[in-house]
């Protein structure tokens, strides 16, 4: 089933989050505490987080330093496949642009073909540790419309040689980011909606916002989205604060405000113990808030964050 179907023929907001593939070195296992703890709000659908490797200079016996690539996390394929065939959810592995060939991502979808994973989603990546070699388009996708228009040929049967892909039997189906903050590169948040428009109009079935604090401004793109002819659904996403640095952290590398109200009691909170009670009791009232207004359901951003999702989830699921 895809993610958009129980989206849509859900007779109240669906429960799903996002967890973050353990280090390498670490196993699954790691994942599978997260999702335990959440099973029970009957989540319709898990996102799977993915990283590109890093490029490093590593210090060699000569005195030199060499340029090596790193990667730091297993891949979403493996993580989507274990939680599908373990639990019985569905998957969502997160396509991205940086630092992922169009070759390697051609594998990617045929390995998630083979297994029978047939939900993604598609977003460029953090560009934060860029590297030159990314911007060459002949080798790789700069842009999530781009990544879009490589998925969209290859559901049609079209590979990177031109060849047919035989046995696609489920098309992809796919969700991508929006920003009622608009993206931290968007001149202005016009122009960001017309690029979440592009995305719609050339097959994102939903779309999932970036973390935000405040109702209203999700309540304004949603407002503004559907002027502009996008009717997918548009699910809020909601990440409880649970340390009092990310009263600096989060809008530094999110880019998403912190009403007041809520800035002032975290600064005046006596530790992360007492942050992460105000991060909850803010998420729970935000969460029933969006539920109230018709919200198509909530996606939770679970790093380092389960045990405060289980909390809200409990306050508004059950």
């Amino acid at each position: 089933m895809k993610v958009i179907d129980y989206i849509r023929q859900s007779d109240k907001p669906i429960f799903s989050f996002e967890i973050l593939p353990p280090l390498k070195g670490n196993s699954i296992y790691r994942v599978y505490d997260i999702i335990d703890k959440l099973t029970e709000f009957d989540p319709k659908f898990i996102n799977i987080t993915s990283h590109h490797s890093e490029s490093l200079y590593m210090p060699q016996p000569d005195g030199l330093h060499r340029k090596v690539s790193v990667r730091r996390r297993p891949g979403t394929v493996a993580v989507a496949a274990a939680i599908k065939y373990k639990y019985g959810i569905i998957p969502v592995p997160h396509i991205i642009c940086k630092g992922f060939s169009k070759e390697e991502t051609e594998y990617a979808l045929l390995d998630l073909n083979f297994l029978g994973i047939d939900n993604l989603f598609i977003v460029r990546g953090d560009a934060k540790n860029d590297d030159p070699q990314w911007s060459d388009t002949s080798i790789y996708n700069c842009h999530a419309t781009d990544l879009q228009q490589q998925i969209n040929e290859f559901n049609e049967g079209r590979g990177l040689d031109g060849m047919r892909v035989e046995g696609i039997e489920t098309k992809f189906s796919y969700g991508m980011a929006c920003y009622p903050e608009k993206h931290e590169e968007a001149p202005n948040i016009d122009s960001d909606i017309r690029f979440a428009k592009q995305k719609v109009d050339s097959g994102a079935d939903y779309l999932i916002t970036q973390m935000f604090f405040d109702n209203e401004k999700y309540y304004r793109f949603v407002d503004r989205c559907r002027r502009e002819g996008i009717m997918v659904p548009i699910l809020p996403g909601i990440k409880p604060i649970t340390r009092k640095t990310q009263l600096s952290v989060l809008p530094k590398i999110f880019r998403s405000d912190i009403p007041e109200e809520l800035a002032c009691r975290l600064r005046e909170a006596a530790d992360d113990k007492e942050a992460a009670k105000i991060g909850v009791e803010w998420a729970i009232t935000q969460c029933r808030d969006l539920i109230d207004h018709g919200a198509p359901g909530i996606h939770f951003y679970t790093v380092h964050a389960a045990d405060s999702v289980r909390e809200i989830a409990r306050a508004i699921y059950r």
